[in-house]
């Protein structure tokens, strides 16, 4: 992706981990020139879908669009408990927070074979993706129903949840794209790489997260999203 909107992946991944300790960024006081590039990737993506949601939350009539922090953090203490950064991002719908480690996004890069923006921005923006689904409603719904299904129902919804904010993070990218800042590479290489992250019995095989991300790319429509409705997500 062009450096318009990411900083560069190698100012990223050489400062993995430096981070200050629990620092919150939030996109919209990010959009400065930062002494930190790993610091300035995070706030560039998360300010850029900021953008995009408050378009398309005007567009679908709803309230303003709520912006989520973003916690830089090593041994991170949500409100939904402990978080481990060897998990990588992180949303916790309870205080509206995305936790995430920058180190991460370095193992990445060495164990998956994706240099560039992409995979790691997909992985924010796929947190992101939670956010939406929870100020618009649709995590409430979800724990209101896994709470009356037997387990083997709640991994299915736990999915079709997951690939909803696949199907989110394609939406977004629609955009990028319109703005001629998505390059072939990005998705050649980094988007495989992204939807292998996740194990597939809660976040889908690699097929159907590529397929519900196709499908927000291809129409730019978070209404084209609903994978609840899907026979077959």
């Amino acid at each position: 992706m062009r450096s318009l909107i990411l900083a560069g992946a190698a100012g990223l991944l050489s400062v993995a981990g430096c981070v200050p300790m629990h620092e919150v960024v939030s996109g919209t006081s990010g959009r400065t020139a930062s002494a930190n590039p790993a610091k300035e990737f995070v706030a560039r993506i998360v300010g850029d879908t900021e953008d995009v949601w408050d378009a398309l939350f005007i567009a679908m009539g709803n309230p303003p669009y709520p912006k989520p922090a973003v916690v830089i953090s090593g041994q991170m203490q949500s409100a939904c408990g402990s978080v481990s950064a060897a998990a990588g991002p992180f949303y916790c719908p309870a205080d509206r927070k995305i936790y995430l480690d920058t180190a991460f996004f370095s193992e990445l890069s060495r164990r998956l074979d994706a240099p560039g923006d992409f995979a790691p921005a997909y992985l924010i923006v796929h947190e992101i993706g939670h956010h939406v689904q929870n100020v618009l409603g649709t995590m409430q719904q979800f724990e209101g129903a896994v709470s009356r299904i037997e387990e083997r129902q709640r991994t299915q919804l736990q999915v079709r949840l997951e690939l909803q904010a696949d199907c989110y993070v394609g939406v977004w990218t629609y955009f990028v794209q319109k703005r001629n800042l998505l390059e072939p590479r990005d998705l050649e290489k980094g988007l495989p790489a992204a939807v292998a992250v996740g194990d597939t019995f809660t976040h889908g095989t690699p097929a159907q997260r590529i397929g519900w991300f196709k499908q927000g790319l291809a129409t730019g429509d978070p209404g084209q999203c609903d994978t609840f409705a899907a026979s077959q997500p």
